[in-house]
């Protein structure tokens, strides 16, 4: 299950009359702790401006995240599912967050209801709201995968054994 963090970064920015303005960005990040989201941000992140901080993250509670290829803006939305406790009898409800990126309201509505059609379980989407996350940078696997050695280095053990010496 992933683990998502909400990440706020600040830079200055030269707008057209030549005056600097302070730009504040939220972005969504897939990672294991607050100091690998934050890696993840410095990593990621491109503002064209020569140096940003991070400056706020926290924990963002979401059950799922529906990411279709169009749709700029990302709304969270609150649903709500119905289930019957087996021993009272009683019906209770289970509140999930999840996110969809579409262009407006109404398309992020259908786009959960969509992505859910299979879903057994009554569910009723209560509230939809949009957010001010820019992007979403889930895990992937290659960033696991460790950069590849330069052409012009070797490993130390090589150099060594060239020169005769013990490692």
């Amino acid at each position: 299950m992933a683990s998502w963090y909400l990440g706020k970064i600040r830079y200055q920015k030269e707008d057209e009359a030549g005056s600097l303005k302070t730009i504040n960005e939220t972005y969504l990040v897939d990672a294991v702790s607050y100091t690998e989201s934050e890696a993840r941000l410095y990593k990621q992140i491109v503002t064209g401006a020569s140096d940003f901080s991070v400056t706020a993250i926290t924990r963002m509670r979401l059950a799922d995240l529906f990411a279709f290829e169009e749709g700029e803006q990302w709304f969270k939305a609150k649903v709500i599912y119905f289930s019957v406790d087996e021993k009272s009898g009683k019906e209770k409800k289970i509140v999930n967050y999840m996110l969809v990126n579409a262009d407006g309201i109404q398309q992020a509505l259908d786009r959960i209801n969509e992505s859910m059609r299979n879903f057994l379980i009554p569910y009723e989407t209560t509230d939809i709201t949009l957010t001010p996350i820019l992007d979403v940078f889930p895990y992937t696997a290659e960033e696991d995968q460790q950069e590849e050695i330069p052409a012009n280095m070797r490993p130390l053990s090589e150099v060594l054994a060239e020169r005769g010496e013990a490692v």
